[in-house]
């Protein structure tokens, strides 16, 4: 018989789902774990639409952090199919990390997560993020009100902006882990589709540069990506809208606007993937899309 290794046998591995309110920090900190930017963030709430799965690999380790949409009571189908991808990676890690924003009072957006941790067996970690907006001496009352609610297996404060106490997270979060083998090779962050990569990219910078009342009526396809002689990237990409009037200010005055997006989102995409990219951007109308099962799963969300 093969005998294994002591580091072969002391290795772990296990999935962990980030899950929290709309809006809590939780892109931002799985950003902040890996070292570079793999999710989308904006300060607009429920920016995550599908779950993604993101790889940290070390020399003790790998974890397989699932970042989730924010969990909401949902307004439409998109909603719905939202709030049930998040219910559903409860059940399939190891780990829950319940995310949550110090500087704001647990009200009943928390609570609601609270009430469906109840049913959950697997250990759930509160990581308090945004410790930075706040006076130390605030900490254990907030640590207090939520103890009171959930019995929490770890109790973490972190600051994912300013990535204070992150290593802290990691710890507690191996402890916690099973010896287990390596998943995915050392080199790879995520298992993201390069086109819904891409397509979140673009939706990014649309979130950032429009008003309130077009980010969630937002869907980006990609159409094409091709790899052209001199081994720049073409990609043609198309944002959906669901009135004629979120058209024209995703466009802006002349196609202002859309260039905006279009030169943000590139120099992204560029980044991701390491060659020059040419990025053809079109704005088109799907009336109610959000509402359509049909076209919800052309889009991606099963």
């Amino acid at each position: 018989m093969k005998k294994v290794s002591n580091e072969t046998a002391a290795y772990k591995s296990g999935f962990v789902a980030v899950i929290g309110r709309p809006n809590v920090g939780k892109s931002t900190l799985i950003n902040s774990l890996l070292g570079q930017k793999v999710v989308i963030m904006s300060d607009k709430p429920q920016t995550t639409r599908n779950k993604i799965l993101c790889v940290l690999t070390q020399d003790d380790a790998q974890i397989m952090f699932i970042d989730t949409p924010g969990m909401h009571k949902p307004k439409h189908k998109l909603g719905e199919y939202m709030m049930q991808a998040a219910q559903n990676a409860l059940s399939e890690v190891d780990v829950i990390c319940f995310v949550v924003d110090a500087s704001e009072e647990l009200g009943a957006g928390e609570k609601f997560i609270l009430e469906r941790l109840k049913a959950v067996k697997t250990p759930v970690m509160l990581v308090i993020n945004k410790i930075d907006k706040i006076n130390k001496e605030n900490l254990l009352p907030i640590i207090a009100s939520y103890k009171s609610y959930h019995d929490f297996c770890a109790v973490v404060p972190i600051s994912a902006l300013k990535s204070n106490n992150l290593e802290s997270l990691i710890t507690e979060i191996k402890s916690k882990l099973l010896p287990g083998p390596k998943y995915y090779p050392d080199d790879m962050i995520t298992e993201q589709p390069e086109r819904m990569i891409i397509a979140e990219l673009i939706r990014e910078k649309v979130l950032h540069l429009t008003r309130e009342e077009i980010p969630h009526a937002i869907a980006v396809d990609i159409e094409e990506i091709t790899t052209r002689t001199n081994e720049d990237l073409y990609v043609r990409a198309v944002i959906y809208v669901e009135r004629d009037s979120q058209k024209g200010i995703v466009i802006g005055a002349g196609g202002k606007l859309l260039k905006e997006i279009g030169q943000a989102a590139r120099s992204d995409i560029q980044n991701l993937l390491g060659s020059k990219t040419y990025l053809d951007l079109w704005v088109k109308v799907k009336k109610d899309w959000r509402n359509r099962d049909g076209i919800l799963r052309n889009f991606g969300y099963e």
